[in-house]
């Protein structure tokens, strides 16, 4: 064929395919709010009608015989229907995966619970992706409601105890100064023992309101801490000081042991010293009279451990992930203490040590249980530490238990 044939007909093929091409991108805007079955039918029709007109023109300018156009004009008909009724399947198949993801997406909006099914198992690629992503968020929501549900659960919980270690001292003061203004409690000694005992309940009902403050200022993020130097052992030395009192008024052995000596690390002293307090106060109120609490500091690889040992007969396995929740008090077998508070200790004891970048756990063993903070030392610790040589031969906190 002489070149300027083939110039004549690449011109024809471009001129028809460019006008059916603007007439289809025409029909497809009009129908964008079609189905994707019913858009690719025209993509279809539009690619027949290209490739027909252009043989019409080639024909009327006698580039095509007779007998060729006739074929051309059998074939054209049959390969638009096949191509319309795959169009067909295809516009089926993706409208088929699109249903699926949009129930999918009903499913996510009732209820944010993850099903059996993912999506659709057919589709193209990039729905497939759609719907992993989409079934994931899926499992993403209902994690973040199952949490919702929990912190609400806590929250009611916690309102309960609050209002019943608020009620029970509320009513006993009023009850003993009508006793007092009535004249029904007249005699010195009953008089005394009443004042003691208004002293005592407001002093709990101060404390009350104390954790709830702290833990609000926890859940806000609200705590202003002011990180400087400090010795563990200090530390240890001035919460074992301020438990003894109440160690010693239920004849509890309270101990202190800080396994070799370590650098001073960055703390925020008055939260810190708050948190042991706590850990032990809760280790003496759950220990029986005649038991013991250890309280031992020492020093790992990167950070330095606190442990509260305590012999309170330990804590059920199905319990000792919520020991840290607010308003958890545990069972029957731990409330040896009826004044045993709003369960906030802990709570608090958790927020105070997370707030400064450490970590609290607990675990049992032997006859009580083992709270364990860890808190990282800095890089200039770390040096001191190796200078030292202290991580060698060292047992960390609490390998020396029994």
């Amino acid at each position: 064929m002489p070149s300027v044939d083939a110039l004549t007909l690449s011109a024809i093929g471009i001129g028809t395919a460019c006008g059916v091409g603007v007439a289809g991108w025409c029909a497809l805007l009009g129908a964008r709010r079609r189905s994707v079955g019913f858009q690719a039918v025209v993509v279809a029709l539009a690619v027949v009608a290209a490739v027909g007109a252009g043989v019409l023109v080639a024909a009327s300018q006698m580039f095509i015989n007779g007998e060729d156009l006739a074929a051309l004009l059998v074939i054209l008909p049959a390969a638009g229907t096949v191509g319309i009724v795959a169009a067909l399947a295809l516009g089926h198949h993706v409208g088929t995966a699109s249903r699926s993801l949009a129930g999918l997406l009903r499913r996510l909006e009732d209820d944010g619970a993850p099903g059996e099914w993912g999506g659709p198992s057919n589709g193209s690629g990039e729905l497939a992706g759609l719907a992993r992503e989409l079934a994931a968020t899926q499992a993403r929501l209902a994690e973040s409601r199952a949490r919702t549900q929990a912190v609400e659960a806590s929250r009611r919980e916690l309102v309960a105890w609050v209002s019943h270690d608020l009620r029970t001292p509320l009513s006993a003061i009023r009850a003993m100064i009508e006793a007092l203004e009535d004249g029904v409690a007249d005699d010195a000694e009953t008089v005394a023992r009443y004042h003691r005992t208004v002293r005592l309940e407001t002093e709990r009902l101060a404390r009350l309101v104390d954790e709830l403050f702290e833990l609000s200022r926890i859940g806000a993020h609200t705590l202003r801490l002011s990180l400087e130097p400090a010795s563990l052992s200090d530390l240890v030395s001035d919460a074992l000081a301020a438990t003894r009192p109440a160690a010693e008024a239920k004849a509890i052995g309270l101990s202190g042991r800080v396994l070799g000596p370590g650098p001073s690390i960055e703390l925020s002293t008055p939260e810190f010293g708050r948190a042991l307090r706590n850990l032990l106060d809760n280790a003496v109120r759950h220990t029986p009279p005649g038991g013991q609490v250890t309280i031992e500091s020492g020093y790992e690889a990167s950070s330095a451990t606190v442990s509260v040992i305590d012999s309170c007969g330990g804590i059920p396995a199905e319990e000792l992930e919520r020991v840290f929740e607010v308003a958890y008090r545990g069972d029957a077998a731990r409330g040896r203490d009826g004044g045993a508070g709003a369960g906030l200790g802990l709570a608090i004891a958790r927020g105070l040590i997370e707030a400064q970048g450490g970590v609290i756990a607990v675990h049992n063993e032997g006859a009580g249980c083992v709270f364990t903070v860890r808190m990282p030392l800095g890089r200039d610790a770390l040096d001191v530490r190796s200078s030292r040589g202290t991580s060698r031969g060292r047992a960390p906190a609490g390998s020396q238990r029994r």
